[in-house]
């Protein structure tokens, strides 16, 4: 069972919007006798096809019900060019509160905006559509704050063996 309750950087968050993001993307009792980690990228089909066949099934059953705790872990992969940029929208918004409902909204119409020139726009409609507050979620954006919680993310899985997404880490088990 991992216990830490931060998973980005492991420390103490001087901002708050960040220290908010980073307990945001955890679902679940405290309490539960497990931890799965879901280290994933927002643009990566193989991610998507998770959320779209099992994500809710999982969440219905085992996070719900008490069994689990999931936390999402950033893992935007190079080869994906919107993988950074969706994975700060949906970081501010986890700011706001709004993690998992941006997270869904990501994966819903990843068809849409991975075909687009830039996906700001859209990323732009998808946050309203969850009831942020637009400037503050634009502030954040535009700051790039949360551009090193997702790094350490990265990192963290990286260095526990994650090369690939979606991966899942159950336990002390990387699969």
């Amino acid at each position: 069972r991992n216990d830490t309750a931060k998973l980005g950087t492991g420390a103490a968050h001087a901002d708050p919007d960040i220290a908010k993001a980073d307990l945001a993307r955890i679902q679940g009792n405290p309490n539960a006798p497990l931890w799965v980690i879901e280290v994933s990228d927002f643009q990566c089909p193989y991610c998507k096809q998770w959320h779209d066949e099992t994500y809710k099934t999982f969440r219905d059953e085992l996070v719900s019900t008490g069994k689990v705790r999931l936390a999402y872990v950033n893992f935007p992969l190079e080869s994906h060019h919107y993988a950074w940029p969706a994975a700060e929208s949906a970081m501010c918004a986890a700011a706001q509160g709004k993690f998992w409902e941006m997270h869904d909204a990501l994966f819903n119409t990843q068809k849409k905006w991975e075909a687009l020139p830039s996906p700001a726009l859209f990323f732009d409609s998808l946050a309203r559509a969850q009831c942020v507050d637009a400037e503050r979620w634009h502030q954040c954006v535009r700051s790039g704050k949360m551009k090193a919680l997702i790094q350490a993310d990265h990192d963290r899985a990286a260095t526990a063996g994650a090369n690939a997404t979606p991966s899942f880490m159950i336990g002390d088990k990387l699969l």
